[in-house]
């Protein structure tokens, strides 16, 4: 049965050799220390034991400088040194086979998803969203099953939303109330997110998970594929970042087959800076997390945690993680003091070592290391150093990069982004019919709804949209003859239309009449009273 070597005690040879059973790979695990004390070249050396056995590898490259695994690397006087503690006489510098990705589509092959995929619960968690935004989100999945409407992109959910918030009564009378301002908060998210990378996410063609699962050889020589996810533009999107790979882990646990014991794991994933997950994740997305971690095994999926600290890493969670690898740890304030005592305490004691002490004593690539045995009970703790690499120790050129992807078998499938029909188109053709049968039954209506007319020559558009009241008005003062030429009586017999000096002197004798009727009403009162 195959084992991975990770390292060994120093100077005690062969005989010191600490090594993980690949049958119990699946019981996932933990790579935790300080920054600088040797995790990435941890995870290097666990990749490339992982391939070397025909088992593919999905891991974030944070910094870019994973990507040297694809070169041989060198040798080394330090390397040789290293070798010879660990009495290791079989190794020789190897590229590992490696398949670059990239969210974003521009240094490796592109990754994609569609928003169905996603689900409303991870989907409310990208976005943001609070409670009753969240349960929304699922009311309007639930409305696109319904209605047949398929989320591929951002376009049909913002669609979507759209259609909800215009047919809202009909909504409301299957669901239940809905806030004009959730639909709109949510609107706002979704365009955000589309600015933010989601909208090149977003789309087709989808990602294969069986791309991620691919071996190159056969039978004993095949080796498993080192999937490399480009997270150097990623890290400023986290949120991005950690719910794609929530997704990843939800779609394999979906799509595997159920396979109890095996010699190996069907695929081993590594979620690195695993703490930006668990610094701002919702406590609805830990607790999905916590049971895809613990269920996904049986699926022959090992999951390892890479942080700084096992603090880093909920209680629930932690406790699924039977192997651990421990790099230095600084206890510099009291905060990480505790860190310290924390770590030791989730090794199972080694008589022969203060494990507290020892974590803020070990040097570069030394740590404190504890495995499953044969029995599934972790072994004691080991002080061990990690076994050099054969890939490169540093990160890839852009040229050797492009030639990566250039020679890489899934050139081309996943470059060019397809746009098929789907919510946003249907719901676009359903506003278009409805505007053409409102037209009918109107037809001196304007049709506002239908698309490009606003821009269309005035002389090209149906006479029924020109010939409004403003537009008729508008042509009458257009043609009205000024007042000074304007005869003072119409030119058919009719009413006389009267001159600015008639109006006046109508005015004029109207208030002498007024005034000279209130004088003699006033004399015969005076007459009356004197009698």
């Amino acid at each position: 049965m195959p084992d991975v070597l990770i390292g060994g005690r120093a100077g005690q040879g062969s005989a010191g050799h600490i090594t993980l059973d690949a049958a119990l790979a699946n019981r996932h695990g933990l790579v935790a220390g300080a920054t600088g004390t040797g995790k990435t070249v941890t995870l290097q050396v666990l990749a490339e034991e992982f391939s070397r056995m025909g088992v593919p590898v999905f891991t974030a490259d944070i910094k870019g400088d994973l990507s040297g695994i694809a070169a041989a690397g060198t040798p080394h006087p330090r390397i040789d040194e290293r070798l010879n503690s660990l009495g290791i006489d079989d190794w020789q510098p190897h590229a590992a086979p490696v398949r670059l990705w990239d969210l974003h589509g521009k240094s490796g092959h592109a990754v994609r998803a569609s928003v169905a995929s996603m689900g409303p619960e991870l989907m409310a968690s990208l976005l943001e969203l609070n409670e009753t935004q969240g349960g929304l989100m699922h009311l309007a999945f639930d409305h696109a099953e319904r209605e047949g409407l398929e989320l591929v992109d951002l376009k049909d959910l913002i669609s979507l939303l759209k259609h909800i918030e215009r047919e809202r009564d009909s909504f409301e009378a299957r669901y239940g109330s809905v806030s004009p301002q959730s639909l709109g908060a949510m609107l706002r998210r979704v365009h955000v997110l589309a600015t933010q990378g989601g909208e090149r996410f977003f789309a087709e063609p989808a990602l294969d998970i069986h791309d991620m699962l691919a071996t190159r050889g056969h039978a004993e020589q095949a080796r498993g594929y080192i999937n490399l996810l480009d997270g150097r533009e990623l890290m400023q999107s986290p949120r991005l970042y950690t719910t794609f790979l929530l997704w990843f882990l939800s779609t394999l646990f979906r799509e595997l087959p159920e396979r109890g014991d095996a010699d190996r794991p069907v695929l081993v994933f590594f979620f690195d800076e695993a703490h930006l997950l668990f610094d701002s994740a919702p406590k609805a997305l830990l607790t999905r997390l916590e049971q895809t971690v613990r269920l996904i095994r049986s699926k022959g999926v090992g999951v390892y945690f890479v942080t700084q600290s096992p603090a880093d890493i909920p209680d629930e969670v932690l406790g699924q993680l039977g192997n651990r690898i421990q790099h230095a740890l600084r206890a510099f304030t009291p905060r990480d003091q505790k860190a310290v005592k924390t770590a030791a305490d989730t090794f199972r004691p080694n008589p022969e070592l203060d494990t507290a002490q020892v974590i803020t004593e070990l040097g570069v690539g030394e740590a404190l290391v504890s495995v499953l045995d044969a029995n599934g009970t972790p072994t004691q703790v080991e002080r061990t150093l990690i076994t050099p690499p054969r890939g490169r120790i540093g990160p890839l050129s852009d040229t050797e990069r492009a030639t990566l992807l250039v020679d890489s078998s899934l050139a081309g499938r996943y470059d060019k982004r397809v746009d098929r029909e789907s919510a946003h188109e249907r719901l676009e053709a359903r506003l278009a019919a409805q505007a053409q049968a409102s037209h009918a039954t109107n037809p001196r209506e304007p049709d506002k709804t239908r698309p490009g007319e606003a821009d269309r020559d005035p002389s090209q558009r149906p006479s029924e949209n020109v010939d409004s009241e403003e537009a008729r008005s508008e042509g009458a003062q257009a043609t009205r003859p000024p007042a000074a030429a304007r005869p003072s009586r119409d030119t058919g017999g009719g009413r006389k239309r009267q001159g600015v000096m008639e109006t006046l002197l109508k005015s004029v004798m109207r208030a002498l009449g007024s005034q000279l009727g209130r004088s003699l009403i006033r004399s015969l009162l005076r007459s009356f009273t004197r009698r």
